[in-house]
């Protein structure tokens, strides 16, 4: 019985040594055959092309290779539009009063349609911001993506009403322009807050 195994063993392990020298064989050949194309494009390329320019070609691919990161590319667009078709699915165009109002998928205050306003008018006593934080907001009317301007309303006590805080998209301090977190009263005759109005610009 274990003289039975030990042929067994013996003849599984001459199968298995074979096997590996076989397939090293296979590799050594597509090495030679990948070594040889390699060659050939080579000496092609060295018979056309100065070596100054092949050299000045090299740098340009990997200059460019290491400067194309750098390039000033808005990536957060996806994620941004990913938050306004999530706002979407329950948004609805008729309560300007419910935070769910289409035009307040970036909006961050009280709202003015609460405070005796309209969502892009201030109430009686207060007086619009000159400065504005933007936002994309998807109509599901007609599925359409439209630039929406939040200003703040000023000059009156806070309304205290109808506080909608969605931060889709905001972007830290430093991008002042996306960041709904500050208080844009600046260049008003006061810097008190009232309520937030969402005025429509246009498509998008």
């Amino acid at each position: 019985m274990i003289h039975t195994n030990r042929n067994r063993f013996e003849w599984g392990f001459k199968s298995f040594e074979w096997a590996v020298t076989r397939r090293n064989g296979g590799v050594e050949w597509i090495i030679e055959r990948f070594d040889g194309t390699v060659e050939k494009v080579t000496r092609a390329v060295a018979q056309r092309v100065s070596r100054r320019g092949f050299v000045s070609t090299v740098t340009k691919v990997v200059v460019g290779g290491v400067v194309l990161p750098l390039l000033p590319v808005d990536r957060n667009f996806q994620l941004r539009n990913a938050h306004a078709e999530e706002f979407a699915k329950t948004a609805q165009t008729t309560d300007p009063k419910a935070c769910n109002y289409w035009r307040y998928c970036a909006h961050d205050g009280y709202s003015c349609a609460c405070c005796g306003g309209g969502p892009s008018v201030c109430p009686p006593g207060s007086y619009p911001s000159p400065t504005s934080w933007v936002g994309s907001c998807i109509n599901p009317d007609d599925d359409k993506t439209y630039l929406i301007a939040y200003g703040d309303c000023c000059g009156k006590d806070s309304c205290a009403r109808c506080e909608c805080l969605h931060t889709e998209g905001e972007m830290p301090v430093y991008r002042p322009q996306l960041n709904n977190d500050i208080v844009w009263c600046f260049g008003a005759r006061s810097m008190v807050y009232h309520c937030t109005s969402a005025a429509l610009i246009g498509e998008a």
